[in-house]
């Protein structure tokens, strides 16, 4: 596999990160957080349930889809520390992976647009594609770790808050979302990774520099140590003849 070509696991990554994050926005922006039913014992009355998101709260009676409040400055007055975690959280998760898939477009443009090497002191001032995509998948990883701890800890925060006050509390469909997300934020890291390390040649280091030389700059490049052991024992065997008078 060739660093200076477009494969199919760069487009693939490119794509599933943009339903990353796609998938992140709806979490952010859903109501859908943290759910708290409250029963009535009273049968002229109905229960009443109360969506908890980000930046809004709605309370609804049950079979009606109509918010009989529903609060748009809820996100200033956040009293539940997992949410307003979250609130950071989410939107910087989002920020890292918008930069990553910027990222990943710069390589794959690089890669299908330049093909030669103008000058060659210009290289190192030149933008590499496999540099592009190996950084893109570290902030990928990133966004993922970011994303995932907050949303895993809702579950657990869930749990406290039932055994603190009631049995009442039940986190919701933006949780699944977000999780997923990570995992498809993770699932786009492993495919960077694994395009890298297959384009890169084995015996370089891992970090290649901010180019890959062309082929035919390899040319102008010193002979490596084994041929020229080989041409100096080769230089050794010629008999030298001299004339002696």
């Amino acid at each position: 596999m060739g660093c200076r070509d477009v494969h199919a696991a760069t487009v693939l990554a490119f794509l599933s990160g943009t339903a990353s994050v796609a998938g992140l926005l709806a979490a952010v922006l859903l109501p859908n957080w943290r759910q708290m039913r409250l029963y009535t014992f009273n049968k002229n009355e109905r229960n009443v349930t109360v969506y908890t998101g980000l930046w809004i709260k709605c309370a609804r009676f049950d079979g009606s889809r109509d918010c009989v409040i529903y609060d748009p400055q809820w996100y200033t007055a956040v009293d539940q520390l997992d949410l307003r975690v979250l609130q950071f959280a989410l939107p910087l998760s989002m920020f890292t992976a918008v930069s990553a898939l910027f990222l990943c477009l710069i390589g794959m443009c690089n890669t299908a647009f330049v093909s030669s090497v103008p000058n060659l002191q210009l290289a190192k001032c030149l933008v590499n594609s496999a540099g592009c995509h190996l950084v893109a998948g570290l902030l990928f990883l990133l966004a993922c770790a970011i994303c995932l701890t907050p949303s895993v800890w809702v579950i657990f925060y869930n749990s406290y808050l039932n055994r603190k006050y009631e049995p009442v509390f039940s986190f919701d469909i933006s949780v699944f979302i977000a999780i997923a997300s990570a995992g498809g934020l993770f699932f786009t890291s492993v495919l960077l990774f694994l395009w890298y390390c297959a384009c890169k040649s084995l015996p370089s280091p891992f970090w290649q520099p901010l180019y890959s030389h062309a082929p035919s700059m390899h040319s102008y490049a010193s002979q490596p140590y084994s041929a020229r052991s080989r041409l100096s024992a080769i230089e050794i065997d010629i008999p030298v003849v001299t004339h002696t008078s």
